[in-house]
């Protein structure tokens, strides 16, 4: 791609988002194939990334790829140039693998990179189907198949100028390492552990809906699923009656919109999932629903909501990645921030209030993303970057950009 100039590399890539968009559904089934997310709902996460992938095109002709900084008064002149890294490693997970590359790819073409793409070994049907579908000069776009054995030598090989990884925090550290041993920079998305804040002022049977919603879609498999809910006691009884009444929707293998559960992507994370639930109903958690591993073929999970949940069960500290809301009641909205903030994770967190000042304090939450008053909310120019144990690099908006290439500044002396 660095042989072409941007102006060729845009038009190849414009050609991607319009292929990609004439095999939406195909790509929708085998997403659902491999890890049981519901068609209708694959399909939506597809077109938006569709959709950010044309914004990306926008921003792409109007990065400063190339950008005379010279001053006035100075002597000569300073051209900054954005140069490709060369090779980039992408390391994409299994929950939503088609809006992940679509989510990570361009700018790293844009930028004149090739990429080495390494989908997880649970969902390789539909990222080898996309790399088929790909109008690219040949190489510029490489397909790698397999487990850790197939990712870390791709992350630690000397030709690789960019590990960009997103996926647990076990793997996303053995990933950095292998950068940081060559000298090389990483970007790295990992877990999350998302709180939600519930005020004593909102609307309890709107917000109950938004709080299922982004507990249970995907069957909870998302990075910034809300798994941490801290709710006002003066709404408290109100909420959890809505919430329990709202995981009542999320019927088991349901495909019918999009809302219902697919199955969790195996059986070791089923069991994780469980593991949790137990756990924390041994240490004296309470659940309202679900919770209960159910019989027959696959791998299927039942929306659960639990109280009585404490800061030092797994539930609370680790990254369940199932659809599972835990309550705790707080007594106010400084206690919702303080609890929020009792994690070791910084991906994500959701406020929903209307009070002005609260609203203001929902930015003391140390979290890459924080939502008021709706969950995945967009805003094309959003740029962030995890805290702790949630990843390492800055992403969206400009910054996607910025990780692409490497600046280089070249000095032209003045001369007489």
């Amino acid at each position: 791609m660095a042989a072409l100039d941007l102006t060729e590399r845009l038009a190849l890539l414009a050609r991607v988002a319009d292929t990609v968009e004439e095999h939406v559904t195909e790509l929708a089934r085998l997403e659902n194939l491999e890890m049981g997310k519901p068609v209708p709902l694959a399909e939506q996460f597809i077109a938006g990334g569709i959709a950010g992938w044309r914004q990306g095109l926008e921003r792409a002709g109007t990065y400063p790829f190339a950008a005379d900084v010279t001053v006035p008064g100075e002597s000569g002149r300073t051209v900054v140039e954005q140069r490709p890294l060369r090779v980039v490693g992408l390391i994409i997970p299994w929950n939503f693998t088609i809006t992940s590359i679509l989510g990570s790819l361009l700018p790293l073409l844009a930028a004149g990179n090739t990429v080495v793409l390494k989908p997880s070994e649970k969902s390789p049907l539909s990222a080898a189907r996309f790399v088929e579908l790909l109008d690219l000069p040949p190489g510029v776009v490489n397909l790698v198949h397999g487990d850790a054995r197939a990712g870390r030598p791709l992350a630690a090989h000397e030709d690789v100028a960019l590990p960009h990884f997103t996926g647990s925090v076990e793997a996303g550290r053995s990933v950095g390492a292998a950068a940081a041993q060559r000298l090389q920079r990483s970007v790295l998305e990992l877990g999350g552990n998302a709180p939600v804040i519930v005020d004593a002022d909102v609307d309890v049977a709107a917000t109950a809906q938004a709080v299922a919603f982004s507990s249970f879609v995907n069957s909870g498999q998302i990075c910034t699923s809300s798994e941490r809910i801290y709710v006002h006691r003066a709404v408290a009884q109100e909420f959890i009656a809505a919430l329990v009444d709202a995981a009542g929707a999320y019927a088991l293998n349901a495909d019918r919109d999009g809302t219902g559960l697919g199955p969790l992507v195996d059986e070791t994370q089923r069991s994780l999932v469980h593991a949790h639930v137990a756990e924390a109903v041994e240490l004296g958690a309470t659940v309202l629903c679900g919770g209960v591993v159910p019989d027959g073929p696959g791998f299927g999970y039942p929306a659960t909501v639990l109280t009585g949940v404490t800061a030092d069960m797994r539930l609370m500290r680790e990254e369940t990645f199932g659809p599972v809301a835990p309550v705790v009641v707080v007594d106010s909205f400084d206690e919702a921030i303080e609890l929020a903030n009792d994690t070791g994770f910084g991906l994500a967190a959701t406020v929903y209030t209307h009070d002005p000042v609260h609203q203001q304090r929902a930015g003391d939450i140390r979290a890459a993303l924080v939502w008021i008053n709706a969950w995945q909310q967009g805003g094309v120019n959003a740029t962030y970057e995890p805290w702790g144990l949630s990843g390492v690099g800055a992403t969206g908006a400009d910054a996607s950009f910025d990780a692409a290439p490497r600046p280089v500044s070249v000095l032209l002396a003045a001369t007489d």
